[in-house]
């Protein structure tokens, strides 16, 4: 979008008689004034379906842990959602939602109660989770000038695998990490005739002389926004929400 915006822009210097007119496709679902984008049912779908092998392999083994890194750089919806549609889930990890490792109600502790009482869990984590714990302070930046996110997911995965060898605990840590495979894959049907409804309206939206702007679905309908505004921040999870306190009330547990 803000590509696109600034494309606008040199447009309208130009004088060029072309409409810029912009769909929200992002598997993240993290742009503003949109309440779904497209490609984000299709990843929450094939994310569940992993989450769902996950917990097959740590039901099968004592003391088994699925971790399953998704994408979600900024914005945790597909984590959250995943989880949800999965109902396996027993720790959702979201960059909206600061957690510890340690302390007594840090995630290592609390996932020992865990595998206690039912000796085996199921973790999915956000790739954009949990940066404030890995010591890295210098920032390296990609061609586009987002910065590189430390791999939380591997270092999940080894964090726990210590504190097992540490306390004593014999235990298996089946980490899966599908993101690209998910990237790759064809649109869904729900995806795909939405695609084709915004692409209906984006059409609509260029003939009527209109530019500078993306068609959106806001509250059940589709909207027209200003590039402008769409590029103004980034929608993510309020951890007040009630969208958050579903997936809390799913199994979550309050993470110090």
């Amino acid at each position: 979008m803000q590509g696109a915006n600034e494309l606008a822009a040199e447009v309208a210097r130009r004088r060029l008689d072309i409409a810029i007119v912009g769909i929200p496709k992002t598997i993240d679902n993290d742009l503003l004034w949109t309440d779904r984008s497209f490609g984000f049912a299709t990843a929450v779908g094939e994310g569940r379906r992993v989450l769902n092998g996950a917990h097959a392999e740590a039901i099968s083994a004592w003391n088994g842990v699925g971790l399953v890194k998704l994408m979600g750089r900024y914005s945790g919806f597909i984590a959250a959602h995943a989880a949800l549609a999965s109902s396996d889930v027993n720790f959702c990890l979201v960059p909206e939602a600061p957690f510890e490792m340690d302390g007594p109600s840090g995630l290592l502790a609390t996932l020992d109660r865990r595998l206690d009482r039912r000796r085996h869990a199921l973790i999915v984590v956000a790739e954009g989770a949990g940066q404030h714990l890995i010591e890295d302070d210098t920032v390296h930046l990609d061609r586009s000038g987002n910065r590189k996110l430390a791999d939380i997911g591997t270092w999940l995965r080894d964090r726990i695998a210590r504190h097992f060898e540490a306390t004593g605990r014999i235990g298996t840590i089946k980490y899966l990490d599908p993101s690209y495979t998910i990237r790759s894959l064809p649109a869904n049907a729900f995806d795909s005739e939405f695609c084709v409804l915004l692409a209906q309206q984006a059409v609509h939206t260029a003939m009527a002389g209109r530019t500078a702007c993306c068609v959106t679905s806001w509250n059940g309908r589709f909207v027209v926004v200003p590039l402008s505004l769409m590029v103004q921040g980034r929608r993510q999870i309020d951890p007040h929400s009630e969208e958050w306190q579903r997936v809390l009330m799913a199994g979550q547990p309050a993470l110090g």
